[in-house]
């Protein structure tokens, strides 16, 4: 049998760690999607979280998400009754984003399951080979101490 494709490509550590990358997108995609979520939505409800009340432009910049999809994600939120919006007490202009109660259920089980999806991403490596690769791929991607 010839030699897949590409073999020179293939062998390029960004090959790999995008290969990676994209296996655990796709993990983590299929888990939330049995909670009725996407990637950003996931995203948009643990920063909310975070810093809510928020108002929602700096909720777009905080996440990189360009406005006009921004909206979109939260209009999917707010129809699931996952957050709320509401008129920002510092400034009645802009629009300040929350979690609800049910929004805060149902980011646990989010979290949950986006960490199950790693552990099984992770799970060819033991517990020292997986905080040695974290170490290594932090430094590697530039995010090395971010958590």
């Amino acid at each position: 049998m010839a030699d897949a494709p590409l073999p020179e490509i293939r062998s390029l550590p960004s090959w790999q760690l995008g290969r990676a990358a994209a296996r655990g997108r796709a993990l983590v995609a299929e888990a939330l999607a049995a909670e009725g979520l996407k990637m950003w939505h996931h995203v948009v409800l643990s920063a909310v979280r975070d810093l809510a009340p928020v108002a929602q432009a700096d909720l777009g910049r905080g996440i990189g998400l360009d406005p006009k999809d921004l909206v979109g994600v939260l209009n999917d939120l707010q129809s699931a009754n996952l957050v709320v919006r509401a008129p920002d007490p510092g400034d009645r202009r802009k629009n300040a984003v929350s979690l609800t109660e049910e929004g805060d259920r149902v980011l646990t089980r989010c979290e949950k399951a986006a960490r199950a999806a790693n552990e099984a991403l992770l799970a060819p490596l033991s517990a020292q080979e997986r905080a040695r690769f974290m170490d290594m791929v932090g430094r590697v991607a530039g995010t090395d101490g971010d958590g």
